[in-house]
């Protein structure tokens, strides 16, 4: 337990996922307070809520395809915390559909992809950008995927989403500096209940083609937000990998 954070107040979109719970759990460690988004399990996220333990922390339920959502819940945090430090774009969706498959690859599923994986950044940011504005060292992390530089992933949507996101932080931390500072983090295939669901013998070749002879475990992505907040003060604009070299092979 460390308190690098102490005093920070800390928003996770989709923080019930495998890497969003994660993150949520190291930031708490690290002392910040939390806001737990969560979009239609409330279940989950009070049960991260009690493995967080402690009365600084809050869910909320966050469409982030829903701006009035997004306001909704940035009133609610300027009435109980009066700011906000970081926000951590981490709610996603995708399916697995082969590239090389684009009738399956349908628009419903294609506009899902891009309204959740890249609207939504967009729209969180624009939501939560007058609260950052009061922190005195403001960060949004964008949660993408080493999909968006290789295009390998588990859709071709979804691999294009990701590179939006990527130019997204670019072009948020141009427009949001000096006050706000943005990055990416840039996970290679995670450890997550989503990709255990995954073919077995696909995954294992993923493991194999990284460098590193494994997959990525949440938390060490999560310990890349950590490290973006309290270590790498000087960074912004930057896309961070966290994916055992897998762009080498």
């Amino acid at each position: 337990m460390t308190e690098q954070l102490a005093g920070k107040v800390v928003l996770v979109t989709g923080a019930t996922g495998g890497i969003g719970s994660a993150i949520a759990t190291r930031l708490a460690a690290a002392g910040a307070d939390l806001i737990l988004g969560y979009r239609s399990s409330r279940q989950s996220a009070e049960a991260l809520l009690q493995r967080l333990g402690g009365n600084g922390h809050m869910i909320a339920k966050i469409d982030v395809v829903n701006s009035t959502d997004l306001a909704a819940v940035m009133a609610g945090v300027a009435d109980r915390y009066s700011k906000l430090d970081i926000l951590v774009n981490c709610a996603g969706t995708t399916r697995f559909v082969l590239h090389d498959d684009l009738d399956a690859l349908d628009d419903e599923l294609i506009d899902r992809i891009l309204a959740t994986n890249v609207r939504g950044a967009i729209a969180a940011a624009r939501a939560a950008k007058p609260l950052l504005m009061q922190s005195e060292d403001g960060l949004i992390a964008n949660i993408s995927s080493i999909a968006a530089q290789t295009a390998m992933g588990s859709n071709i949507a979804y691999c294009a989403s990701k590179a939006a996101l990527d130019n997204l932080t670019k072009s948020l931390a141009r427009a949001l500096a000096p006050a706000i500072r943005v990055v990416s983090i840039s996970p290679g295939l995670v450890d997550t209940e989503f990709v255990a669901g995954l073919d077995p013998s696909w995954r294992d070749r993923q493991q194999l083609a990284t460098p590193l002879g494994r997959l990525g475990r949440p938390a060490e992505v999560a310990n890349a937000v950590l490290a973006a907040a309290t270590m790498l003060t000087f960074t912004t604009g930057s896309v961070i990998p966290v994916d055992g070299g897998r762009p080498l092979q």
